[in-house]
């Protein structure tokens, strides 16, 4: 048995010696076989996120050796921020969950979907959900989206952070007026535009710059706010009124913004984008012993949970998945026409979300029909950004962000730059000491982003990627990515 305390929190030392002390006596008690106890491998997380996907013990099978036994290989993992010291049913949810693994588990979960990437889940179209509606979220919520945050706004929006944002682009507008290389149109882009308040504040901060400094570069600005819904983009027009002349507001796909700008391809001397790369459809994969592992999973509510839904909303188990489907084509009157049903719909929303769980199976690459890997991406780089990191590494892919990534850098002029404030790994070996998510943050998904794989791939396709600390809030865990094409 391989035992990994994925955290450096002192809180779970005594579980972890619960837990090895569980597995030894159900190894002498029969309850597991010698050659199941060899072959496990247990994880123990803090996992930070008060809401998450996890049950406090699951078990996730993996793929076997040709010739060894199926079903023999076996990962637990352990979330100790949710197990009391002490635990009555520690015993009885590892052996439910090492059952469960080896295909002999109750039936006492009521799935939402087969086995898929997590990228193609029914999670994301519930994120996908909140966005379009995320009016409706806060008002039935009775607090904002940024209210969520840790801290309680967006790093983005805070006055500092603008300033030196502001000034960094200035000075680079400078140095091409006296080279006598200014465009005559400057096109900023901020892709996820939100509420509008940064991007606002940043105007302001940057006409107040221009007009003291005598330099006349406002005027020249064409501004483009992205973003994924058409009420969002309504939601930021006041915050950005007093420059209304100046900006373009447009529907963007952000795992592809080259689609729809592809006229600005080499033109754009500014991309922005604030905690939007943490919220892409996002997968993890898993190196071992020479081997990749593609962490499939499908969604499921616990079964007393859903009958609890079904008694609730007078509906029978047969009818949570049309009636969550018809909720995610973005349907208000999903429970009926009457007035109060769309009331009770964001109660239905909320309540299902908050019960949806994921099991996991770790499939090998080989025996996928398609490579998971993203279009930048091919096993003889990953190889290589890999060196130097432990043998057996679970981590976030980012598929989403690197799409996204590698479709923004295209529109940036030569001497233009994307900057990314997000939460970033930026070195994989942290991966062995942290849980990076998935995690729920209100009805949304976050997932911290591979910044070291990003990085790889960005050397790949000719730039470079640097990474600061973000230093505008004591305790933030945000780091601020820009981008400088390579030499």
């Amino acid at each position: 048995m391989l035992l990994k305390l994925n955290h450096v929190k002192s809180e779970a030392a005594g579980i972890t010696q619960e837990v090895t002390a569980a597995l030894y006596v159900m190894l002498e008690e029969g309850q597991i076989t010698q050659e199941q106890y060899g072959r496990l491998r247990v994880r123990l997380d803090w996992i930070q996120y008060k809401e998450n996907f996890r049950d406090p013990v699951a078990a996730a099978p993996a793929d076997a050796e040709p010739g060894e036994n199926a079903g023999g290989n076996v990962d637990l993992y352990l979330d100790t921020r949710q197990i009391a010291p002490g635990s009555p049913t520690l015993r009885a949810d590892l052996l439910k969950a090492l059952a469960r693994a080896t295909g002999a588990g109750a039936d006492d979960r009521f799935y939402l979907e087969e086995f898929k990437t997590f990228r193609s889940s029914i999670a994301w179209h519930f994120n996908g959900l909140y966005w379009r509606r995320l009016d409706d979220w806060e008002r039935s919520t009775g607090r904002s989206y940024e209210t969520a945050l840790p801290g309680g706004q967006s790093d983005g929006n805070l006055p500092e952070a603008i300033a030196d944002s502001v000034g960094d682009f200035w000075t680079l507008l400078q140095d091409l007026d006296k080279k006598r290389q200014l465009p005559s149109e400057i096109f900023v882009l901020e892709i996820g535009v939100g509420s509008g308040l940064r991007c606002g504040r940043w105007l302001d901060r940057f006409k107040a710059i221009d007009q003291h400094r005598g330099t006349h570069y406002y005027q020249k600005l064409r501004v483009l706010l992205g973003d994924y819904s058409l009420a969002t983009l309504d939601m930021s027009r006041p915050n950005v009124k007093d420059h209304i002349d100046l900006c373009s507001f447009m529907v963007l796909d952000a795992l592809n913004p080259l689609k729809t700008l592809a006229f600005l391809r080499h033109k754009v001397m500014y991309v922005q984008t604030t905690n939007m790369y943490d919220n892409l459809p996002d997968e993890e994969i898993l190196r071992r012993d020479g081997h990749f592992y593609l962490v499939q999973s499908r969604c499921f509510i616990p079964l007393e949970e859903a009958q609890r839904l079904c008694a609730q909303y007078g509906m029978g188990l047969d009818k949570i998945r049309p009636t969550m489907g018809r909720m995610l084509e973005g349907r208000a009157d999903f429970l009926g026409h009457e007035p109060e049903d769309e009331a009770r719909g964001m109660t239905f929303w909320k309540g299902i979300w908050s019960a949806i769980r994921l099991e996991e199976r770790l499939v090998r690459f080989e025996n996928l029909p398609d490579s998971p890997l993203p279009a930048a991406l091919d096993i003889v780089k990953l190889e290589e950004i890999l060196q130097g990191t432990p043998d057996d590494l679970r981590f976030h892919l980012n598929s989403g962000a690197l799409e996204s990534f590698t479709n923004t850098l295209p529109l940036l002029h030569p001497r233009g730059y994307l900057q990314v404030q997000d939460i970033f790994v930026t070195n994989l070996n942290a991966y062995s000491m942290g849980f990076y998510g998935p995690g729920k943050l209100d009805g949304s998904i976050v997932n911290w982003v591979n910044g070291a794989l990003m990085k790889g791939v960005a050397e790949r396709v000719g730039y470079d990627v640097h990474f600061a600390p973000f230093r505008y809030r004591k305790g933030s865990k945000t780091s601020i990515l820009y981008t400088s094409p390579r030499e």
